[in-house]
């Protein structure tokens, strides 16, 4: 048995919204690679790629965090991470003006909090023995 596992997850809409995302980033890897491949530039589809890999790689730590930590901040952190890091790529990707990329990197650092919150939920939960 998983520890930490339980029937239904801790926070059903951000598992759900986790879920979701994993939907979505294959779904959008799929389009990239095949319905956009004349379309984007080499930059933009080094930017669709990115986006596709950090927005999948996410979802499955936003589930994680969702499910098993029950940790309502990780999985918000790595969700909120996903739209704004991979959302503006996807944009910058489409067309959209490349001012939208200042706002990349404040998905990132959502991304990184994630996994610090990821952390201090798991040390959290073994030094209390849950």
């Amino acid at each position: 048995m998983v520890p930490y596992a339980s029937n239904m997850p801790a926070h059903p809409i951000l598992f759900r919204s986790a879920a979701l995302a994993g939907f979505l980033s294959v779904a959008f890897g799929a389009f990239g690679a095949h319905g956009l491949e004349e379309v984007l530039s080499p930059e933009g589809q080094d930017w669709w790629e990115t986006a596709t890999q950090y927005a999948l790689i996410h979802a499955v730590a936003a589930i994680f965090a969702a499910y098993l930590c029950h940790s309502a901040r990780a999985a918000a952190a790595f969700l909120i991470g996903i739209l704004l890091f991979s959302g503006t790529l996807y944009a910058m990707a489409l067309g959209a003006p490349r001012a939208l990329g200042m706002v990349t990197p404040g998905g990132g650092v959502c991304l990184l909090l994630g996994w610090a919150f990821l952390g201090f939920s798991l040390n959290k939960r073994t030094l209390s023995g849950e």
